[in-house]
């Protein structure tokens, strides 16, 4: 019988990463991920991530489902529309979004992961 599986709020024993040159837009970022599950089939994923103040595009393949912990974030699709998000605020970026993410103060995030097609 499968196990109940407890999420952290924090990613302090993870590897910490700058984000990739290629997508860097300002700041010298590093982020960390504590990945807490993976489904047998790799399609869904949850835990924690962590992240500096910067700036980096992103594009998603996959549905993600956030829940702010700490910090602030902007987020900037591709038109230019933008939202801030906080401590205590729940969002989801949807599959095919495009655009860029903004770290205003370190922030973190819990975090559940969807790959259509996975």
């Amino acid at each position: 019988m499968p196990s109940i599986i407890a999420i952290p709020h924090s990613a302090a024993d993870a590897p910490r990463n700058p984000v990739a040159a290629d997508r860097l837009i300002s700041g010298q970022p590093v982020q960390a991920v504590a990945n807490a599950y993976s489904d047998p089939g790799e399609a869904f994923h949850c835990g924690v991530w962590e992240g500096d103040i910067g700036a980096w595009r992103v594009h998603y393949t996959e549905h993600e489902f956030c829940h702010m912990l700490a910090g602030r974030v902007r987020i900037i699709d591709e038109e230019g529309g933008e939202r801030v998000v906080a401590a205590g605020d729940s969002f989801v970026i949807p599959a095919g979004f495009s655009g860029i993410w903004e770290v205003l103060e370190p922030a973190r995030k819990l975090y559940a992961v969807y790959e259509p097609g996975s």
